[in-house]
């Protein structure tokens, strides 16, 4: 496996205990109060992944991003804390913002747009100064004007403190340095290796609940986000963590030791 340099993927180190948060789905006030109670429970030795849909559907997508950059920066006070002790996974959302990003080199950049924003890509395009009607009118326009738009949205993000070098910081996946749990946004095919996963992460949940074997290693597989909003879920060796954030459900956060066993939930 490769070491933590490797930007694909984060190993959380020496963990007492890991909290996974799911899907927020751009609800800010939710996420803030779920903070409130993680700020309480967090100790020392303890590791954080927010398991990726931070963005989309909700009202407020970049007010999300603005949140968790701020309880970062509390969580990273902790003695002994290091940067690497909290990760945030990519989520279909946050893939679906940077293929928005390069748009004009799409072959069907009107098919991928429309099928984006059917999966509730809108709420953030608005939060970074978009709208459907002037992305529509700079696909008619050609690549040049649609290269021009693109790149205006990626400038207001730029302007947002923090909010550029975020969307960089993504990681597809997340394991503990003893490989009992692997963290993935909403999927997996238990047929491949992670370096054959793909979209999988963003797409795979059907694999994910087919699942009636360890995959590999690791005791468990967990997921932040069910696009079939069933809620949280635990089973043998996948769980998922998702209350069903922007889809008037509930942020959750589950404490989880590194054996794979839940040791408290957290609800917002």
């Amino acid at each position: 496996m490769p070491d933590r340099g490797d930007e694909r993927y984060a190993v959380l180190e020496a963990a007492g205990r890991i909290w996974a948060v799911g899907a927020v789905h751009g609800e800010t006030a939710r996420l803030r109060h779920l903070h409130e109670a993680l700020g309480d429970a967090l100790v020392p030795g303890d590791r954080l992944v927010y398991l990726g849909n931070l963005l989309g559907v909700g009202d407020d997508p970049a007010g999300t991003v603005d949140e968790l950059l701020r309880f970062r920066r509390l969580a990273l006070m902790l003695p002994g804390a290091e940067p690497w002790d909290v990760v945030v996974l990519r989520g279909g959302q946050e893939e679906m913002w940077q293929r928005l990003l390069q748009l004009q080199f799409a072959l069907a950049p009107g098919d991928v747009f429309d099928w984006m924003i059917g999966q509730g890509l809108e709420p953030t395009l608005r939060a970074y100064g978009g709208t459907l009607d002037e992305a529509r009118r700079a696909m008619r326009q050609g690549t040049l004007s649609l290269t021009r738009w693109t790149s205006s949205i990626r400038g207001v993000m730029h302007a947002k403190p923090g909010h550029e070098s975020f969307m960089a910081s993504l990681r597809r996946f997340a394991v503990d340095d003893a490989r009992g749990l692997l963290f993935v946004s909403a999927g997996i095919d238990a047929a491949r290796p992670l370096d054959g996963q793909r979209d999988t992460f963003w797409w795979g949940a059907a694999g994910f609940d087919a699942m009636t074997a360890p995959y590999g290693d690791f005791r468990r597989v967990v997921r932040g986000y069910d696009p079939d909003h069933r809620g949280p879920e635990a089973r043998s060796y996948h769980l998922t963590v998702d209350g069903g954030a922007g889809f008037d459900g509930a942020l959750i956060a589950e404490c989880l030791a590194p054996s794979g066993e839940v040791l408290a939930r957290l609800t917002a």
